[in-house]
């Protein structure tokens, strides 16, 4: 099982836990567990709408690639430790990864 703190835009925080059999990433795993995620671009790295901060447990984050880069430069609202939920699969490195939602509600 992979346990995931979330902490949605109204500072109400959840741990959600997802089998480790999932093959999604966590912009459409936080979606089936009924975060209200906009997603615009379909998980293409392109509208920020799944904009999270990591709090904790980023250093077994893959390096974002440079579609990622690009928009999260762009994005005012982006700082250091921020990430594309679209662009982090869900898998055992990720236990313990520690969020605050920050992208664009639906």
């Amino acid at each position: 099982m992979i346990r995931i703190r979330v902490e949605d835009r109204d500072g109400s925080i959840r741990v959600i836990e997802i089998p480790d059999t999932v093959d999604l990433n966590l912009m459409e795993t936080l979606k089936i567990y009924e975060y209200k995620l906009r997603a615009t671009c379909g998980g293409m790295a392109l509208c920020a709408d799944c904009h999270c901060q990591v709090i904790d447990g980023g250093n077994n984050l893959p390096e974002p690639q440079d579609a990622e880069l690009i928009t999260l430069e762009n994005h005012p609202g982006a700082s250091f430790n921020s990430r594309l939920a679209c662009q982090i699969r869900v898998a055992e490195e990720i236990d313990g990864l520690s969020i605050r939602l920050m992208g664009e509600t639906e």
